[in-house]
């Protein structure tokens, strides 16, 4: 995510070509991952209907008080059932001049696939925040508020036809989480603002539900969500740019329900989030890069600098395939 307050000059964006779909070739063999399938693009069954998502299993009187959260655990679970590449499932990547890139945790090696071309109205607009589904398809939201569909193979790009518009900040952390029945999966967005909101988004007609108001307030979240139906937020916890924390968000209800600070870890200008194996995984830096990588492993509590990429991360995206424990 980009720091739309702190973010450069318009006259500083890259230009980008407009075109009604873009074939980037990659930079990489395709590998096992979700990524590598072919037609990423067609719609899909695991797509969210326009009904609202199943609770989530803490739905409390609204969660514990805010000085009383427990730290973040991950609820254990196997990848879901319809995910035959699951153990080669990557983290992917977006920069904020449009390079998409794969991460992979256990070698915290990159791989550019390509650079995305989105035909977006404003030649100026940039990349926001990235999400990933199943199919290993990626939606990019933008500056604007506009949401793309991008294919994690080769960086093809096709519009949604969704603009957040006046209903909702146009800046969102994304992130995918299986729903408790049914088998599928719902993307989440949560407000770039001080006193934000979480909603979810119908990927079929691209209607947003609004859920309502995170409780205690979270300060511009990026969203990661798990194949065991959890959603955690990345986030900071003074609203000025200062120490940072994961928190676990009922899906439900927007309450807080647990909370892990991450020490040494600062949001900067652009900021990115994903959980894989376990471990969830933080990009932070400022606006034009170099972006941090670090590791927080629940399980001990530890925080850990795994990596570093010189390019500005503003959006991560792993499938609830990817590798749970």
């Amino acid at each position: 995510m980009m720091d739309a307050r702190r973010s450069p000059p318009a006259g500083r964006a890259l230009v980008r070509t407009c075109v009604a779909v873009c074939l980037v070739a990659g930079a990489g063999g395709s590998g096992a991952a979700c990524g590598s399938r072919t037609e990423l693009l067609a719609p899909t069954q695991g797509d969210r209907s326009t009904f609202p998502p199943p609770g989530d299993s803490f739905t409390d009187d609204g969660g514990p008080p805010a000085d009383a959260l427990p730290p973040v655990r991950v609820t254990p679970t196997s990848p879901p059932n319809d995910c035959p590449d699951a153990a080669a499932t990557l983290i992917y990547l977006i920069t904020n001049a449009g390079a998409l890139l794969s991460f992979d945790p256990p070698t915290t090696n990159f791989r550019t696939i390509g650079r995305i071309a989105c035909p977006t109205s404003n030649p100026a607009d940039s990349p926001n925040s990235m999400a990933v589904d199943r199919t290993g398809v990626a939606f990019v939201g933008f500056q604007s508020g506009a949401v793309f569909r991008v294919s994690t193979a080769t960086a093809a790009c096709r519009p949604t036809g969704f603009d957040a518009g006046s209903a909702f900040s146009a800046q969102f952390g994304m992130g995918f989480s299986s729903d408790a029945t049914g088998g599928g999966e719902t993307l989440y967005l949560g407000e770039s603002t001080t006193a934000g909101r979480l909603a979810w988004l119908d990927t079929t007609g691209f209607v947003l539900h609004v859920i309502g108001s995170f409780a205690p307030a979270i300060d511009s979240p990026e969203l990661t969500g798990t194949g065991a139906g959890d959603l955690f937020a990345f986030h900071d916890l003074d609203n000025d740019g200062g120490p940072t924390a994961i928190s676990r968000v009922d899906k439900t209800t927007a309450r807080v329900l647990s909370q892990s600070p991450l020490p040494g870890v600062t949001r900067g200008n652009a900021w990115a989030f994903a959980f894989w194996g376990g471990d969830f995984y933080t990009f932070t830096g400022p606006a034009v890069g170099p972006s941090t990588v670090h590791r927080f492993r629940p399980s001990d509590g530890s925080v850990a600098t795994v990596a570093e990429t010189p390019l500005a991360v503003v959006g991560a995206g792993v499938s609830t395939c990817a590798p749970q424990q």
